[in-house]
């Protein structure tokens, strides 16, 4: 990917509105109306905190500390680069008022050689670029620039067809995992390897897929039969657009909060009352192949931050506020990963945290009991349909030609079922969750959290120099200014990568 120049022409900006602190883990407050768009352009949703992925990685691998450093330098080249895309935004705008009053003196002035010698030293005396003047205000960031946007701004035209080509595989991926987390929860609540557990599921117990779930239905039967009863119900929403979901979004943001309060004060009174079944060792190794994929996605808020920021008032300790938030996820990852491997043993845990909480030994209320079960289904389904037409808006996107339309069959009907298909036939193959947080995290993750902001941000500088000179300072320049850390930002990325590929080699040939 290159520099573009500021005259790159304008795709539709990736949008993705919300508020809260950065990771899955942490709370959403979300207001999606694509319907407010035109068909063609693409919007992208922050689903940040949609469900904790807690399981054996988390038992294995301690907390994702590790992780927050390269995240929060990329944080700070997101931001570097909205103030970039601001200023570049703000110029051009200047220009064209400048023109438009150049026109209005032109038609107006006379035909005389001395107003006309007037126009003419003016023109010359004119500043080509007032950045001493107005570089104060150059690089606030007051309008909202999207990714996608700035992706058209500072890349060239493979570099934003590879950047909407990340944003639709990371979506798939997302979906995928929505897709399957809702049927295996129903599964795990409802069924049983004895076909009468009130409790939906047993402590001490590892089920199969063929064990049987009621009479001859087998468990990997009531999952796809779940599966198939989720996409009827929300499937027929990708035909459509979803609109009006602001007080939706809000209640299960609470829902969210509530497990979250939920499940950490039930961990710590077993542990109190000396009934914990942890006992990690000190460090396992065997997790750190999946670990940095997992906390891709776990930290992924790199797409949502200009509908983030954008609305802060005072950005003069941006920078200061962002390494906060990241700190505050951090302890409430850590306080959710701890009490879980020492309230569970790691044998037992299952990949949907939520579903340690449905046994009658650990929750004795069965109103709490099912709430917890039950809670990926509640508020996965809210946001399943917006990823969808997300998805199916991003794809629009990456074909639209400009002053083009799509036939009637290709928008209502083609983009819909490439958008629904894929992530289903992914959840009717497996239910690994696992593994498919940490795929969707190690590829198309790095390239949204980790490889696009670093060339954003590389990019952006030169471009900056070039328009503005090499004296312009941008006011919201990365702490992280030097090349270096573009480099170790895309040094991490290829780690991510490496490790995870060699996880699923290793796993698949059973070393």
């Amino acid at each position: 990917m290159r520099a573009a120049g500021a005259g790159a022409g304008q795709l539709a900006p990736v949008a993705a509105p919300g508020i809260a602190g950065g990771g899955r883990g942490g709370p959403e407050l979300a207001s999606l109306q694509p319907q407010q768009l035109p068909p063609q352009r693409g919007r992208n949703v922050d689903r940040r905190g949609t469900l904790p992925h807690f399981g054996k990685w988390q038992a294995k691998s301690q907390r994702p500390a590790s992780s927050i450093l390269p995240t929060f330098v990329t944080t700070t080249f997101v931001v570097e680069a909205m103030g970039a895309a601001n200023a570049q935004l703000r110029w051009k705008r200047m220009e064209t008022r400048q023109e438009e009053e150049d026109d209005d003196d032109s038609s107006s002035a006379s035909d005389s050689d001395v107003l006309a010698q007037d126009t003419y030293e003016r023109a010359e005396k004119r500043p080509i670029l007032s950045v001493q003047r107005r570089g104060s205000n150059l690089f606030e960031i007051t309008d909202r620039v999207e990714m996608g946007q700035m992706a058209s701004m500072f890349f060239n035209k493979v570099g934003v067809n590879l950047f909407y080509f990340c944003i639709i595989i990371y979506l798939y991926g997302d979906l995928a995992i929505y897709a399957a987390a809702v049927p295996f929860s129903l599964m795990q609540v409802t069924c049983s390897a004895l076909g009468n557990d009130s409790c939906g599921v047993e402590s001490d117990s590892k089920y199969n897929d063929t064990d049987r779930c009621w009479g001859p239905l087998r468990r990997v039967d009531a999952y796809r039969i779940y599966l198939a009863v989720f996409t009827l119900l929300l499937g027929p929403f990708t035909f459509f657009d979803v609109q009006k979901t602001k007080y939706l979004q809000i209640l299960t943001s609470l829902m969210r909060w509530i497990a979250f309060a939920i499940m950490i004060v039930l961990a710590l009174v077993r542990i109190a009352h000396g009934r914990g079944e942890g006992h990690p060792p000190l460090a396992d190794l065997s997790g750190v192949r999946n670990l940095l994929g997992v906390c891709v996605y776990s930290f992924m808020c790199q797409h949502s931050l200009p509908s983030l920021l954008t609305p802060v008032s005072s950005k003069r300790h941006l920078t200061r506020l962002v390494f906060l938030d990241y700190v505050l996820i951090l302890a409430f990852y850590g306080l959710l990963s701890f009490t879980a491997i020492f309230c569970f043993r790691g044998d037992s845990l299952l990949d949907m945290y939520t579903l340690n909480f449905a046994r009658c030994d650990v929750v004795g209320l069965a109103a709490v009991r099912f709430f917890l079960g039950l809670f990926p289904v509640f508020t996965i389904s809210t946001n399943f349909p917006i990823i969808a037409v997300t998805l199916r808006n991003n794809w629009k996107t990456l074909f639209h030609r400009e002053g083009g339309t799509y036939p009637w069959v290709v928008d209502r009907v083609v983009f819909p079922t490439i958008t629904l298909l894929p992530p289903v036939l992914v959840a009717f193959c497996t239910h690994d969750l696992e593994s498919l947080v940490g795929i969707t995290g190690a590829y198309a993750g790095t390239g949204i959290q980790y490889v696009i902001p670093a060339f954003l941000v590389y990019l952006c500088r030169k471009d900056t120099q070039l328009a503005f000179g090499y004296g312009t300072v941008n006011k919201h320049r990365s702490p992280f200014r030097h090349t270096f850390w573009v480099g170790f930002v895309l040094l991490w990325a290829f780690s991510c990568f490496f490790f995870v590929t060699a996880n699923i080699v290793l796993s698949e040939t059973k070393l």
